[in-house]
């Protein structure tokens, strides 16, 4: 299972997500972003990834500062084709996700399956993020 990484991260991603897409896109719009979803629990904030094609270990997950970021590469087959449709993305990806509340990351975890990755970020009881780098 991926873990979650405890390490400093640039600047730009203690943006909001909507800022770095934008980013992304006029600097690096090789970069894509996996459909995402974020809700809530009474324990937890949950990140829900669609990414097929993956391996567990083709994932960086990491928490810093209040910001989630997830990143990754997926690879793409090297053979000649003419596409006629051309609707999934291949390459490295990047998302980040504000969290808005404290977070134990002792008791948080990350899980790969069936084409998903799923982070569960439980709640802490403290008033500041802990983040350990």
């Amino acid at each position: 299972m991926p873990m979650v990484i405890r390490k400093l991260f640039p600047v730009i991603f203690e943006s909001r997500r909507e800022i770095l897409q934008s980013i992304n896109w006029q600097v690096r719009s090789s970069v894509w972003t996996p459909p995402t979803d974020v809700y809530e629990t009474e324990e937890s904030l949950i990140v829900r990834v669609e990414i097929a094609g993956m391996r567990e270990e083709d994932f960086e997950v990491g928490l810093d500062n209040g910001v989630l970021k997830i990143s990754g590469l997926r690879p793409d087959v090297n053979e000649r084709r003419a596409y006629h449709q051309m609707e999934i993305w291949f390459g490295r990806f990047e998302l980040a996700v504000d969290v808005p509340m404290s977070i134990d990351l002792e008791s948080s975890a990350a899980e790969y399956k069936d084409g998903f990755l799923m982070v569960v970020l439980r709640k802490s009881d403290s008033k500041q993020v802990r983040v350990e780098s």
